[in-house]
């Protein structure tokens, strides 16, 4: 890389959101929407090495498209895709239904916890979650019901690990 494209391209560090937006649209010839620094940042980088040092070569960008059309997308895992994964601490399957969040248990286990001295439990239903007779959206809205403040409906039930945990374990 040469030094004017180096000083050029550390010169995008300095600029503001707006500046970039603009230089995204000197370079793209297109207006863009996104208002994160680092992907603009980015975006407009590779397009100025691109332009200075050409891109793919033909033969490279061929081979890149003919790898494009014969991948298999795969929308939905396998259906066996969660099946050796171990239980959760709450006794439940880690398993969930295809287009559920992964860490939801299976429809018809019961989440159960200690809150300010008392068991408060919640099952997990297809459409939702029901706690004390009542069915709401999200186990955020149970746990929101049950202590009065926000939470993180997988924290407070104990199905994912807060940062710190996860950062302990490394």
């Amino acid at each position: 890389m040469n030094r004017a494209l180096k000083n050029e391209i550390d010169g995008l560090r300095q600029m503001t959101v707006a500046q970039l937006q603009r230089k995204h649209l000197e370079l793209f010839g297109e207006e863009v929407r996104s208002k994160h620094k680092e992907a603009l940042f980015k975006r407009i980088a590779w397009r100025l090495q691109t332009l200075a040092e050409g891109g793919l070569s033909e033969r490279a960008h061929r081979r890149a498209m003919e790898l494009a059309n014969d991948a298999d997308l795969r929308i939905h895992p396998p259906k066996d895709a969660l099946e050796d994964r171990p239980a959760c601490q709450h006794g439940h399957s880690a398993t969930a239904s295809v287009g559920i969040d992964a860490r939801l248990p299976m429809p018809g286990t019961m989440l159960s916890r200690d809150y300010k001295g008392r068991r408060i439990s919640v099952e997990v239903r297809e459409n939702g979650f029901d706690y004390d007779g009542k069915l709401y959206k999200s186990l955020s809205a149970v746990a929101q019901a049950v202590t009065g403040t926000k939470w993180n409906g997988f924290l407070f039930w104990g199905l994912t690990q807060s940062k710190e945990a996860s950062v302990a374990q490394r």
